[in-house]
This record gives C-alpha cells, structure tokens and sequence, in this order.
C-alpha cells in the first residue's frame, strides 16, 4: 500500500522460531478507540499474545472524541489513513508501537472496506472490528470466533510495523485476507519465515 502503508486453508503453519532477543524497551500501546464499549478481558488475551510474539510489554489506553475529517458522509465510513494520521498526533513518549482498535467501518480509496491498515516498519497501526463480526455473527453468536479474528489482524497490522509484508505461506497471521473467511483460515502465528524477520528486527530494534 502507499505512504508507505499497507491494509489488509485451514492448513499447517510451520513452527515460528524462538524468539530469544530480550525484550524490547518501551510499549505497544493497544488503544480503545471505538464509539461502544471493549470487552476488557478480550483486550487482556490480545495484550498476552502480543507480548509473546513481539517481545515488548503491552498497556491499554482507551480515548474518546470525534478524529477530525475520518468520517466520509458519502461512504457511511471512516478513512484508516486519517485516523492514523490522528493517532500519531499523540503517541506516548514510551510507546514502541501504537495499535488502534474501532469499532468503526474503515475504508482505503481504492477499496470497499479494509479490517485495517499500518505504516510498514513504523509506529502506528489501526484494526476495525466492524466487518470481523459479519457473515457469521461472530461477536454474538460466537464470541471465541470473535476474539481469533481480532486477535489475527492485530498481529497481522503489527507485524506490518515491524517490517513484514504479506506472506505466501499457507496458514500465515501474515497473509492477506480479503474476507472473514480468509482471516479464518489463518493461524494466529508466524510462519518461520516471518517470525525470523521479526527476531532480526527486534534484535536490531533493542541495539
């Protein structure tokens, strides 16, 4: 994707490498940013799996308020690239990585609908929960369905700001997803391949 961002079967995944770097100073943040209410035990899963794929310590914060020009009135939804673009307006002074969670429909230009978009190998990252809860009732009828998708794309959009784009391999939290179904068939893992790539940066982030 552009400036420089990116968005967004059942099969096995090869076993993600160990990540044997410390830990990395600073924090992902992981902000509640949505119009309703967050399961805050569903935040404290994300937060749990986060720390052990990327190695960094997590904390929530939730905020409030209207993000200036991110509605569209035409498309009935929000820009994922203006509230990134408002996210880093106010980015922590300990923050490693920030992640965005809404409750919000986001749209690129070119496409309908997106579950998210990040800067590659930058800070921030933003994941709607909007179409994660489609074509299954996900979050009503099935609220474990629920958390692995939510859970797949925040690992997905970090991943991007750790540098890695979308993999070819089957079952990979980093493939790309197009629908629910797609984000279904993934794993909530690294392949090897990308789980090497994120120890190299977090090794060369930690320096």
């Amino acid at each position: 994707m552009k400036n420089p961002s990116t968005t967004d079967s059942s099969c096995d995944v090869p076993q993600p490498a160990p990540l044997s770097p410390p830990w990395l100073e600073g924090t992902i943040y992981l902000e509640w940013i949505g119009e309703g209410r967050m399961d805050a035990g569903l935040l404290k899963r994300i937060q749990t799996h986060v720390e052990e794929i990327f190695h960094c310590r997590t904390r929530v914060r939730i905020r409030k308020g209207n993000i200036p020009l991110a509605f569209d009135p035409n498309r009935q939804q929000h820009s994922s690239t203006v509230i990134l673009r408002w996210l880093l307006e106010d980015v922590p002074r300990d923050a490693r990585k920030v992640l965005a969670i809404t409750d919000r429909d986001l749209f690129i230009p070119i496409l309908t609908f997106v579950f998210g978009e990040a800067q590659l190998g930058g800070t921030g990252a933003v994941v709607s929960t909007a179409r994660l809860k489609d074509e299954s009732g996900a979050q009503s009828g099935n609220p474990g369905l629920f958390l692995s998708r939510l859970l797949k794309e925040c690992l997905h959009e970090l991943g991007h700001t750790f540098g890695l784009t979308h993999c070819s391999n089957n079952g990979c939290v980093m493939e790309r997803s197009n629908t629910v179904f797609d984000v279904d068939r993934k794993k909530s893992a690294l392949c090897r391949d990308c789980a090497i790539l994120v120890g190299d940066r977090v090794r060369e982030e930690g320096k």
